[in-house]
């Protein structure tokens, strides 16, 4: 039952979908089964003028709506999914609802078509070419399936036809009929030179073409017409007819006493199922003509444009008859053939109710008819289609129980439990599924529960924790992006709790989820250095926060205070390795403060090590010594980092004097070593008598005393230490230390 307004216009959409204008231009969208589905208006000022007349078209954008008013405006929708409302320019001297008018597409633009009296508007005032002189007004208009032609019916009876840019006339017929047609519709075939129009009025319908003559056909009750790409349909109550121009193929064939190929073939065939000799004589008529390969082909091309079954053998076997006799035709267009009229009588069934033409399905496509079966629910058939077809499983089947599974789920007499395991039974390992899709449908249907169990069945976790954050799940989206081992995942769960919980629960959801805390303590560490504290302090992990108060003393001015709280949570972690180095470390940091103050060198920041070096550098000795003994510094470390400090100021009295202080826990090797380093072989020739009988060969040949350098090594009798100074001697110019050095080896070898 109709509750709603009053309804101008009904019409159907490029998917099936059925739109009622109402009055008020608000207009109703529709499924196939009669359920509702959304509205929209065609404009506010619509409402007061109230729409007079309306029409539903289709251009290359969708489905549009173009309505006028009683104010006579024109307003046009190209797009319904994509609503833009246009408001059209005013027809100068319209009053009311104009006589007829059409939209027209043309170069990707739409347009209206407005006749007032015997002129036309197309947004700019045009006149027809050769309009009969005898018309006084435009009464009716229509314009061809692919926007290319129009025709106008005057009031004088004339039939108009020609292009619709109202540029050329392909003819005007005299219908003799004064009173306006009911209905006017093109039909012709796609690529056709046979333009006609087919005009309706009450009781009976006209087909005028370019010649004067016309065709009349009797209608029995009220009946309409549906223009389509190669024909137009008659239908009524209890009837549907389609008109069309006979193809070219059938009428070669059909025709009386047509000499065609294809005609002479199927006589040939049916003379053959006869058993009788003629069959022979037709071959030889066609072969002899080499229209064999012709013959077969109009019979092949014939078939698909008969709607009986029984003729579409006929013509099939005639073709197959004659591809006996051809060693080179190509069975892909036969085959092509019979699969493509297996699924058309398939579905021009009356159960199915699509009674396409051969020609409407190939433009149509294959996909695009599996994709009217599911909005019909008509879920085997086109499985079976799909599976006949061999079309892949991602763009066949797999799409059709996707569809089905989505029907599903708004079954709402059955349970969850049942549903789930329906789908899953039979959707099983189908490729190219996703069973998230089918959870987000039963989501929007209010189904949640249904909604969870049918992610368990995704396997991807990427495409559950999404639709699983939508329905609020937020603890089961952390578990399965957690389960995934997507980092990012997890990371993307993470912040949308963060900024979906208050603080104290999000920490007790993370404390659940160790992976999910430890990746977060990750992102605080490089991020949000003050919730790393909180994370800890709710944890009670003292070690960390150590690490945490140890940390920000590098990066904030109040190092001490970070420190002496390091020391605290150190010791009461029981670290105490940990509490020693960080008050050494606080010790230092007042001595660097205090020296800052008092002389003015800027050392906080710098380790112990380079702090006493520093110091030596800068001749502060006294307050080196002072880090020495109170850090207890090896003494090994501190002659090193003085004797390296001295070196680099070039200070050789201040060297020598702390060479001779005491003994060297280091060595001299590395006094000699650091003064040829800085190029002062003096100073160095100083230490070398100072070195251990091990050391002497280096010292010596550090100096470049390759003399001194042989007697150690002859002293020591050391074959690796004579070898090496050989390495350094030159045979021309130190012949008689070569020849010593290779005699003292000899002797050590005997030895």
């Amino acid at each position: 039952m109709w509750k709603s307004g009053v309804v101008k216009q009904l019409g159907w959409t490029v998917c099936d979908d059925l739109l009622c204008i109402q009055e008020d231009g608000t207009v109703l969208i529709y499924d196939l089964f009669g359920n509702f589905k959304r509205h929209f208006s065609m404009g506010n000022e619509v409402g007061q003028s109230q729409v007079v007349e309306a029409k539903v078209f289709h251009s290359p954008y969708g489905t549009g709506v173009a309505i006028v008013t009683g104010a006579s405006r024109f307003t046009l929708a190209t797009n319904i999914d994509d609503l833009k409302l246009r408001r059209l320019p005013e027809v100068p001297g319209l009053q009311g609802a104009p006589t007829c008018w059409a939209v027209l597409t043309q170069d990707r633009q739409s347009k209206v078509l407005v006749a007032t009296g015997a002129d036309l508007f197309i947004l700019d005032y045009t006149s027809p070419p050769g309009l009969s002189p005898q018309a006084t007004s435009i009464v009716h208009m229509c314009v061809s399936f692919s926007y290319k032609y129009l025709a106008l019916f005057t009031d004088s009876g004339h039939l108009w036809m020609g292009t619709a840019n109202l540029k050329e006339k392909l003819s005007e017929v005299e219908t003799k009929v004064r009173n306006p047609p009911k209905q006017m519709a093109w039909c012709r075939r796609p690529k056709s030179q046979q333009p006609s129009v087919v005009i309706m009025w009450d009781g009976h319908i006209l087909v005028a073409g370019e010649c004067k003559n016309t065709i009349s056909y009797h209608l029995e009750g009220v009946s309409i017409l549906v223009p389509e790409l190669d024909g137009v349909r008659i239908i009524n109550g209890t009837h549907h007819e389609l008109l069309q121009e006979v193809p070219a193929s059938c009428e070669e064939i059909f025709k009386i006493a047509s000499m065609a190929p294809g005609a002479l073939l199927l006589e040939a065939h049916k003379e053959y199922e006869k058993e009788s000799q003629k069959a022979d004589e037709y071959l030889r008529e066609i072969k002899e003509q080499n229209l064999l390969g012709e013959a077969v082909k109009q019979c092949v091309e014939a078939a698909g444009h008969e709607l009986e079954a029984e003729t579409q053998k006929t013509l099939l076997r005639a073709a197959s008859f004659g591809k006996c006799f051809l060693s080179n035709f190509p069975p892909e267009p036969f085959v092509s053939m019979c699969r493509d009229l297996r699924v058309l009588n398939a579905v021009r069934d009356y159960t199915v109710g699509i009674p396409l033409t051969h020609t409407q399905f190939k433009q149509m496509t294959v996909q695009v008819l599996i994709d009217r079966l599911v909005y019909r629910k008509l879920y085997p058939l086109a499985i079976e289609i799909c599976r006949y077809l061999k079309t892949p499983e991602y763009q066949g089947v797999s799409r059709v129980l996707k569809h089905w599974a989505c029907c599903k789920v708004q079954q709402k007499e059955e349970a969850d439990e049942v549903i789930a395991r329906a789908i899953s039974l039979k959707l099983g390992e189908a490729a190219g599924i996703s069973y998230s899709e089918i959870a987000t449908k039963a989501y929007e249907c209010g189904r949640t529960e249904l909604a969870i169990k049918l992610l368990e069945f995704e396997p991807r976790s990427g495409e559950q924790v999404p639709l699983l954050l939508k329905m609020k799940r937020s603890q089961l989206a952390l578990s399965k992006a957690i389960e995934s081992g997507d980092t990012d995942l997890v990371y993307t769960v993470v912040t949308y709790l963060k900024n979906e919980m208050n603080r104290g629960d999000f920490f007790m959801t993370l404390r659940n989820q160790p992976v999910a805390l430890s990746l977060y303590r990750q992102f605080c560490k490089h991020q949000e250095q003050d919730t790393l504290k909180d994370l800890f302090n709710q944890d009670d992990d003292h070690q960390e926060l150590g690490n945490f108060y140890v940390k920000a003393s590098y990066k904030e001015k109040a190092q001490i205070g970070h420190l002496q709280s390091a020391v605290d949570e150190y010791n009461k972690a029981k670290n105490e390795f940990a509490a020693k180095a960080t008050e050494e470390e606080m010790r230092l940091l007042r001595f660097q403060k205090k020296l800052e103050e008092e002389k003015g060198e800027s050392l906080v920041g710098f380790s112990l090590h380079d702090t006493i070096r520093t110091l030596l550098a800068v001749g502060l000795h006294k307050h080196a010594e002072q880090l020495y003994k109170d850090f207890r510094v090896p003494d090994k470390r501190y002659w090193w980092l003085k004797l390296t400090a001295l070196a680099e100021k070039e200070d050789w009295e201040e060297i020598e004097k702390f060479a001779k202080s005491k003994k060297s826990p280091i060595g001299y090797l590395p006094f000699v070593e650091i003064c040829v380093k800085h190029h002062n072989k003096y100073e160095a020739k100083k230490y070398v008598s100072r070195v251990t009988p091990e050391q002497k060969v280096k010292a010596h040949l550090a100096v470049g005393d390759l003399e001194g350098a042989a007697d150690a090594a002859i002293e020591r009798r050391n074959d690796g230490e004579i070898s090496t100074v050989l390495s350094r001697c030159s045979p021309s110019t130190d012949r008689a230390l070569v020849e010593r050095l290779n005699r003292a080896k000899a002797t050590a070898a005997k030895k």
